[in-house]
């Protein structure tokens, strides 16, 4: 089972440095830029697709919907579960803020936000859905589209990181992961698009491959 993940398009608040969580924003002017380099490392790789997911946050969603839109796929299901952390109250807070005033953001994966959740809880609901697809497309190469924390998340437990670490590096708007499970096994993984920091950090070298 394959699995391409890729991240949404960039908002107003990504480009202003201010944490979006749950909340919506209005792309940026250039968000095409990235969904349309995406769409053409997708073809230039000869990929199809039997199915589409997204968050379902309205930035995931309606970029999942371009690609639905690009590779005649009819349906996005979306899933509450891939969605963002939670920052609860920090909500439209920018990021500086949130460092000066949390230490512990993004070192501490335990730390809950104020009526949010913690990046652990997050990796967690993230995990068993992208688990719980996995053993429902044994035979299938399915697209998912989510945001930079589900990412990091998902590549730090099925890589056997350390998952604080993984907290600092960085996924890119033009970031696509390829991921080839044997039932919930990661087997293979690599980058076909922009690398992400654990590749550019050197804590990850692609392509990735688990032998037992």
């Amino acid at each position: 089972m394959r699995v391409i993940l890729t991240r949404h398009y960039q908002t107003e608040s990504n480009a202003a440095g201010r944490i979006l969580g749950w909340g919506n924003s209005p792309p940026c002017a250039d968000w095409k830029d990235d969904v349309d380099f995406i769409d053409k490392q997708l073809r230039e790789k000869g990929l199809r697709f039997d199915a589409i997911y997204s968050s379902d946050l309205e930035r995931a969603r309606e970029t999942a919907k371009a690609y639905a839109n690009s590779f005649g796929i009819t349906e996005v299901i979306d899933i509450a579960n891939l969605k963002e952390i939670n920052y609860g109250s920090l909500q439209t807070k920018e990021k500086s803020w949130i460092f000066d005033h949390y230490p512990h953001h993004k070192k501490n994966p335990d730390l809950v936000y104020p009526g949010g959740e913690s990046f652990r809880e997050m990796q967690q609901r993230s995990v068993s859905c992208l688990s719980s697809l996995v053993l429902s497309h044994p035979q299938d190469t399915i697209l998912i589209v989510s945001h930079a924390g589900v990412i990091r998340g998902i590549i730090s437990h099925f890589l056997g990181l350390e998952y604080a670490a993984s907290l600092k590096h960085r996924v890119p708007f033009q970031y696509i992961g390829d991921f080839l499970f044997d039932g919930k096994k990661c087997l293979r993984y690599d980058e076909l698009g922009q690398p992400s920091g654990f590749v550019q950090d050197g804590v990850v070298e692609i392509p990735f491959t688990r032998t037992c």
